[in-house]
């Protein structure tokens, strides 16, 4: 069997841990000192304006976006209020258009009810004309049917016929016309 190789127990001498050795503290102390000047020289020199340019890069870029953005919303609320002030323009002119052809349409109509209502007027009187004409037609033929009728009245009554003056006379007393 193998026996192992590593062992976790100290050598037979005690020693300590080097780095807690206070004989090795100035050359511990010098490399921190060196290290550290080291780092600060070359985060101060290359890092940190390296980081420095990058930021200001990034907040001059932001800030130029920033700008680039107002402009364009500018440029947007210019371009809405004069779609706004077209399209108030459209519906007013839209407005007129229609309000021109409603008082267009109605004086047409009114032209047109006027002429039908001088047409009916026209054919009203003429019927009227008609009307009387027929009315004194008739009339002035009541006045022979009502001899006539008269004649025949008396002639059946007393079996002999009047004379057509006689029956004229009788009639012009009742009021015939």
């Amino acid at each position: 069997m193998a026996t192992p190789t590593a062992t976790t127990e100290a050598p037979a001498g005690k020693h300590e841990f080097p780095p807690f050795q206070s004989e090795n503290f100035p050359s511990q102390l010098f490399w921190l000192t060196l290290s550290f000047v080291l780092l600060y020289v070359l985060m101060a020199k290359i890092a940190l304006p390296r980081i420095g340019s990058i930021l200001a890069a990034r907040s001059k870029r932001i800030g130029d976006d920033i700008a680039a953005a107002q402009q364009l919303k500018e440029r947007s609320d210019a371009a809405h209020a004069a779609y706004e002030k077209a399209l108030t323009d459209a519906r007013s002119r839209a407005q007129g258009i229609a309000n021109a052809m409603r008082e267009q349409q109605a004086a047409a109509a009114d032209e047109t009810n006027k002429r039908l209502e001088a047409e009916l007027h026209q054919r009203l009187a003429a019927a009227e004309k008609s009307i009387a004409a027929t009315r004194s037609a008739a009339m002035s033929n009541v006045g022979a049917i009502a001899g006539d009728s008269a004649s025949a009245i008396v002639e059946r009554l007393i079996g002999k016929a009047p004379a057509a003056h006689e029956v004229t006379a009788a009639l012009d007393e009742v009021g015939n016309p």
